[in-house]
């Protein structure tokens, strides 16, 4: 019979076609109304979110108010959660530890024995060693909500009811504030001083068309349980006005004398939901890192009395200057946006001062008027009860008489109610009646409770049947709430936003920001808040990103050239903009040659001499550079990095401090391998050395530092990419002819587009590639690229990007492991005798006695073709030398020859000893004609 039926409604079942973006955006739209609704945005009129409410309803049900002994947090948890809020003990522990917080709260709801945290940031204790009631304040949010002013729902399994919204005896959004983020809606409403809000609903239920400007006569801004001074009455006004705006916060301090040169400011109050050690560990990270030189020393010095923040200054600091510097840099002063969204009428709705204040008056009505038809309907009940038991009194001895004749009880009413033509109701009340009740002094009692009833009712009637009425009654609860609950305000309010004057170096707060640079050479500097909630990269048509980084405002970039030279630019000196925005081009900031193109982009917090460069060009021609000669002062135009021929550009640029090997690729698919010391250390003004031997219509298009851990990417132009090892391309010496890695084809061969060096570690933490085409970017995962898929590689090509131009890999999180040079050591041993000698790792720059021995090696050669060439070489500087061919130039620097021809000589290799390959070039150090 069950098989049966299973398969009856199978057969009955149906599919529903529906597209995926429907059925999704049903279901998000459903979640997301129980988010905004049931979680994250308070409700107007009472001010809560669910968790809040649920969490003081419980507690006024279980008797825990505000002159109850405390009870543990942990029991009142497991109240809220098994009956009203089934969304875990944390949540529900957390939103009442908060109400407890008086850093937190406008006023205090629930009073919390034990550690509820700190203005510090410190956690509460567990849930188990705390305490809690309700405070006299929240009493005023649950008053006579056992009156039926309320609705009530059924709970989540309709076991329980709990009230909609609380009866909310003052404004508690505006007075306690909120804050809440949920789907596609936030709610930020700082906190204000309730006797101020209480005054303002008072005078807007007087004169209905209170302005915004009467209304910032009574509360004149937000009043912060943290005190501090709140600056712009502009921009309050806007907030009030609006529900949309931001207001300025700045501690409030003192200017104390240590002595007679020395200063100390000391803060006693800091701005609204700033945590107050981490304003100090800022303050002291400046002090530290010497932002500020002039602050000695940085102490919190807070207790019980109150909080206290001491900035000890140096002699002679200038006090304004270093204020000026930490309201901008640090928590000192904070930019506070209101956004007041709150759930009105079951929808979000963003609204200023005067709608809320409305809403709640609303709320008010409908409250007082549940109320007022509750109590009338328990008057009107009890003045019939006591209008019978009056009746009785005068037939008393007639209803004794009847009473004692009838069987029972239920005789007894019916008798009462055929005889006396009692109701049903009187003839209860008098069944049940004792009989010392009986007695004059209870008759007289009845008489006054008549009076006293039908005068009531009369006063009901007329609340509920007169607005006027019916407004005096909520006029009268506010000022009685005015008079039980008075909050002295502590935050001061000023009408002007003080300016901050700071030099240009002062303004510069060290942050962590998101640079990005385009081929075409477009800069951006990027929030990290707003690069991760962009969704769109704006760039120009035909452009690409060939540097993205998270990088300091502090660091500085340098951006190399085609034409050999490089930009100096400051990453504050990037404006901050959008992800969304095209961004700034670079000859706003820096004047280039229009002809020249950014090719690599290095950011640089510190230039270190230990770091050495090497650039390469077109042509073969390499050199390396201290990372400490590029950095200068003035950076209004681009700097030279490597002075280079007119049929010559710029193609690639590395960096290392642990310079071991050189890898040098072709267009051809050739490789060349050598050691990093076979070129020589020059200047940022000099010219380089020949790095490796090109064939016919070769050109160089990428050189990189490496070592014997790493792996070689190759990017070709049919977009493809191949890895494999660098220890499988064989280690050569400089100037020679490369390896080919990728077989030649004659139809459609692989040329290559780029080559990147990739360590050990950014292939275990699975970096991103990124890759660079005509018109776009997309990135390849490392992991996907492995050894030897295939003779050209992995495929990665995408075609609505355009054609490919070269890739990038991103850095490691983690540093790749330091690798000795000692397998690079070259040990040249003659069998014949006893010497040994070691080709050293490290370069050096070529001046003084190294040029002189290489140049009597040629001057050699020269004379082995010339006896006739004589030259008379000392070690005086600024000399000139010349013969029949030659002409020799010696000044401090350098040394340099050249032929009488005007051409420079060329590599001279002596086929009888391999030991001698002597370049003239390598001697080349600066511009000498």
């Amino acid at each position: 019979m069950d098989i049966k039926k299973k398969l009856d409604m199978f057969i009955n079942e149906q599919f529903v076609n529906e597209k995926l973006e429907d059925v999704v955006g049903d279901r998000f739209g459903r979640y997301s109304k129980y988010i905004i609704q049931e979680r994250a945005i308070p409700d107007v009129r009472d001010g809560l979110k669910p968790v809040q409410r649920r969490i003081l309803f419980a507690m006024n049900d279980l008797g825990i108010k505000a002159g109850a002994p405390h009870k543990k947090s942990a029991r009142i948890c497991g109240e809220v959660m098994g009956k009203y809020h089934p969304h875990g003990d944390t949540s529900i522990y957390e939103a009442m530890v908060r109400m407890s917080q008086s850093w937190k709260m406008g006023v205090n709801l629930i009073d919390m024995h034990g550690n509820n945290g700190s203005i510090d940031g410190d956690s509460a204790a567990a849930m188990r060693y705390t305490e809690a009631r309700l405070s006299k304040n929240a009493d005023y949010l649950l008053k006579d909500i056992d009156k039926n002013t309320v609705t009530f729902i059924p709970n989540f399994d309709e076991e329980e009811r709990e009230p909609l919204v609380l009866p909310a005896k003052f404004p508690n959004l505006l007075v306690n504030g909120s804050v809440g983020i949920s789907s596609g809606y936030a709610t930020y409403i700082p906190t204000h001083n309730l006797n101020e809000v209480v005054n303002a609903t008072i005078a807007l239920i007087e004169n209905p068309n209170l302005t915004i400007d009467e209304l910032l006569e009574i509360m004149p801004g937000p009043d912060f349980p943290t005190g501090a001074i709140v600056q712009g009455k502009d921009e309050i006004r806007e907030a009030f006005l609006t529900g949309a705006g931001a207001i300025i916060v700045r501690s409030k301090y003192e200017i104390e004398d240590m002595n007679k040169e020395q200063k100390r400011i000391v803060v006693t109050e800091i701005p609204y939901d700033t945590i107050k050690s981490k304003t100090v560990e800022r303050i002291e990270q400046i002090r530290i890192d010497n932002k500020v030189p002039d602050i000695a020393e940085v102490r919190d010095e807070s207790d019980r009395e109150g909080l206290r923040i001491a900035i000890d200054l140096k002699k002679g600091a200038n006090v304004d200057a270093i204020l000026n510097y930490l309201f901008k840099n640090t928590d000192l002063q904070v930019r506070i946006n209101y956004n007041m969204t709150s759930i009105c009428d079951l929808r979000p709705v963003k609204q200023g001062v005067i709608p809320i204040l409305n809403a709640y008056i609303m709320h008010q009505k409908e409250v007082i008027t549940n109320r007022t038809n509750f109590e009338l309907q328990k008057a009107i009940k009890r003045l019939h009860i006591v209008s019978g038991l009056i009746k009785m009194m005068d037939v008393l001895d007639e209803v004794i008489k009847t009473i004692r004749s009838s069987k029972n009880k239920a005789n007894s009413k019916e008798n009462l109610i055929q005889k006396f033509d009692f109701s049903e109701l009187q003839a209860e009340a008098i069944v049940t009646m004792q009989l010392y009740r009986l007695s004059s002094t209870d008759i007289e009692a009845l008489r006054r409770e008549n009076d006293e009833l039908n005068e009531a009712i009369i006063v009901y009637n007329k609340i509920l049947s007169s607005e006027k009425e019916l407004l005096k009654v909520i006029i009268n609860e506010l000022k009685e709430v005015n008079k039980n609950l008075v909050i002295p305000r502590k935050t001061a309010i000023e009408d002007e936003i003080s300016e901050l004057k700071i030099e240009e170096t002062d303004l510069i707060s060290k942050e962590q920001v998101i640079v990005v640079v385009t081929k075409e050479g477009y800069l951006k500097r990027v929030s990290l808040k707003s690069f991760n909630k962009s969704i769109n990269n704006n760039l120009k048509e035909n452009d690409a990103i060939i540097y993205l980084k998270e990088v300091s405002t502090l660091d500085t970039l340098l951006m190399f050239t085609t034409l050999g030279n490089y930009i100096y630019l400051p990453v504050y000196k990037i404006t901050e903009c959008k992800m969304k925005d095209m961004g700034q081009f670079v000859n706003n900031l820096v004047t280039i040659n229009p002809k020249e193109k950014i090719i690599d982009v290095f950011d640089v917090n510190e230039f270190d001499p230990r770091i050495q460069v090497l650039l390469t060009t077109k042509n073969g021609i390499a050199k390396q550079t201290l990372l400490s000669d590029f950095e200068i002062n003035r950076y209004s135009k681009s700097v030279r990095a490597m002075k280079i021929s007119d049929d010559d550009q710029l193609v690639s640029v590395s960096m290392t401090n642990n310079p071991l090997e050189v890898i040098v690729a072709t267009k051809s698919c050739d490789v060349l391998r050598f050691r990093a010391s076979d070129i020589s250390l020059y200047g940022t003004q000099a010219g380089g050395i020949k790095a490796i031997n090109l064939k016919a219509k070769d050109e160089v298009i990428s050189a990189h530092y490496a070592n014997l851990n790493d792996d070689i990417l190759l990017l070709t132009t049919r977009g493809f990419i191949k890895r494999m090892k660098v220890i499988e391309i064989p280690l050569t010496k400089r100037s020679r002819s490369g390896s080919n890695v990728i077989k030649l084809v004659k139809a459609n061969p692989h040329n290559l587009s780029d080559m990147k060096i990739m360590t050990p570690n950014q292939y275990k933490e699975n970096v991103l590639i990124n890759v660079i085409y005509s018109n776009g970017n997309d990135d390849v995962e490392s992991f996907n690229l492995k050894y030897n898929v295939s003779d050209a590689g992995k495929s990665i090509i995408k075609d609505e990007f355009g054609t490919v131009i070269k890739f990038s890999i991103n850095s490691p999180e983690n540093p790749d492991t330091f690798v000795s040079g000692d397998y690079l050591i070259e040990v040249k041993n003659d069998l014949f005798s006893d010497d040994f000698s070691e080709k050293p790792l490290k370069t050096t720059k070529n001046i003084g006695k190294n040029i002189l021995d290489d140049l009597d090696a040629i001057l050699q050669m020269e004379q082995n073709k010339d006896n006739s060439t004589k030259f008379d070489i000392s070690n005086d500087y600024n000399n000139t030398y010349e013969d029949e061919k030659l002409i020799v130039k010696e000044t401090k620097s350098s040394m340099i020859v050249r032929r009488k021809d005007n051409s420079i000589s060329p590599s001279i290799d002596d086929s009888e000893n391999e030991k001698k390959e002597i370049s003239f070039k390598k001697i080349s150090l600066f511009d000498e004609e």
